[in-house]
Formats: C-alpha cells, structure tokens, sequence
C-alpha cells in the first residue's frame, strides 16, 4: 500500500531531490536509492517506457525505499490509471494547456469522492487483493502527489485557478518550454523568461503550493530554492552517466 513519507514531506516544506529517469533498467533505480536521492521521475514522456517497465522500475525502487514519480506522456485517463496501479508515489503532467485539463487529471488520479479513477484491489498498488480496500482508497487519496507542469504563458496566466485546486501538490515549473513559448526557445536566462519564473513562484508561493523546477547545477539549486523551489529533478540518469564518462575520459587523456 501507497507509503505516505514523500508526501509528509512536501506537505511539511521540506526539500527534495530526485533525478529523471530514462535508462529503462532497474540497476539504475537501485543505485540512485544508494547514492540516497529522496525521489526520481520515470520520464515517460522523453524516453521509452512500457505499463510493464514502469512497474518493473516501481518493484525495483520498493527494494530500495525510493519513491517513484511518473511523467507520464499525457494527461490521459489510461497513462495516469495505469501509473498510479502500479504502485508509485504520483504523477507529473506535462502539456497542460488548460485549466480543464488539471481538473481532469486530478479526476483522474483520485478514486470518490475526490475523484473516479478506474477502481480495482487487484493491482500491484492495492497488494494485488490482500489489503483493505477502504483503507487502500483512503490512502491513496491521501498519499498521490501530483504535480503539474507549467510550462506556457497561458498557464502563467491561469495559474491563480490552478492553485485554487486543492489535490494539485506542486507546480513544476519550466523555463526551457517557458523560454519557447515566449518565442525564444533555450534562452531561460532572458530577462523575460526570468521574470516570467519568478511569476510563477510568487504566485505559486502565495497560494501555498510547493514549487518544483529542473536544475542541471549546484548554483541553480540554490538560485531556485532561494526563491522557494523545494521539489528538485536534478538532472537525469543519462546526463549524469554522460558526464562520468566524459570526466572519466578527460582523467585518461591520450
């Protein structure tokens, strides 16, 4: 059953770190639980995952006590259901163009009365039948974190509404696609896309929802975490594999 310690700590302020996922291997996940990260994000979006896969890396995380987010690769009822009955901690929810669409997911992620996700005792989440089914529901509504990409002006613009949302954990907020969608794509340091971030957390802030952002750098972290970010993906497991080996090779010269 759905442990509740992740979402203790994001409802209690505290910081956490993971990293994106998108090696399809369960070594991986048993290496970042040693190397002591608080989390990691299955990027379903950006990388290859089957249903089976994810459930396989959640088994996977279980052995070492790492909670498992998944990105899914859309807002859809199936790619949520199918996250969720797995066993992981939440889902993150890319391409929101709509306040509608958070509604929905939101829907979709909870069972009655917060919601009417797909409902079954059979699957890995509910211990495959031998939990409580009252007790797996009540957990489960109260232990799925969701997070929500904000990641186009026009959420900027709705996210007073978004935040009104109760069952919306963290607003995960996204320079790079904000970048684009102020027509300067990969220019997140603008002095427009800065300010349009910063937007982000002081509204998000304001309304008591945790912020959650991507860094690639120590400086970035602490930039971000001085705005209020507690929720961190830094890096990913390929970017973290391809700088070893490019360190490794510079430490080898010719």
């Amino acid at each position: 059953m759905l442990k509740n310690d992740f979402k203790d700590k994001l409802d209690a302020g505290e910081t956490v770190v993971g990293t994106f996922v998108k090696f399809n291997c369960p070594t991986v996940i048993e290496m970042l639980g040693r190397a002591d990260f608080d989390f990691f994000i299955i990027d379903r979006e950006h990388a290859a995952f089957s249903d089976s896969d994810v459930e396989r890396m959640v088994i996977a995380s279980d052995s070492v006590g790492l909670p498992v987010i998944v990105r899914t690769p859309s807002d859809s009822a199936s790619d949520i259901l199918h996250a969720l009955d797995s066993g992981a901690a939440g889902v993150q929810i890319p391409n929101i163009e709509s306040v509608e669409q958070v509604k929905s997911v939101v829907k979709n992620a909870k069972y009655y009365p917060e919601g009417s996700r797909g409902l079954s005792f059979a699957q890995r989440a509910a211990g495959y039948g031998f939990d409580s089914g009252d007790e797996y529901i009540r957990q489960s509504n109260r232990n799925t974190t969701i997070s929500i990409h904000i990641e186009n002006v026009g959420m900027v613009n709705r996210l007073d509404e978004i935040c009104s949302i109760p069952a919306v954990d963290v607003l995960f907020i996204g320079p790079g696609d904000l970048s684009q969608s102020l027509g300067k794509p990969g220019q997140s340091d603008d002095p427009e896309v800065v300010k349009l971030v910063e937007n982000c957390f002081d509204i998000g802030i304001k309304n008591g929802k945790r912020i959650g952002i991507y860094v690639n750098n120590k400086n970035s972290l602490q930039r971000y975490s001085d705005l209020g970010a507690t929720y961190f993906a830094y890096k990913s497991d390929t970017l973290l594999f391809a700088d070893s080996v490019k360190n490794a090779r510079m430490e080898i010269g010719n």
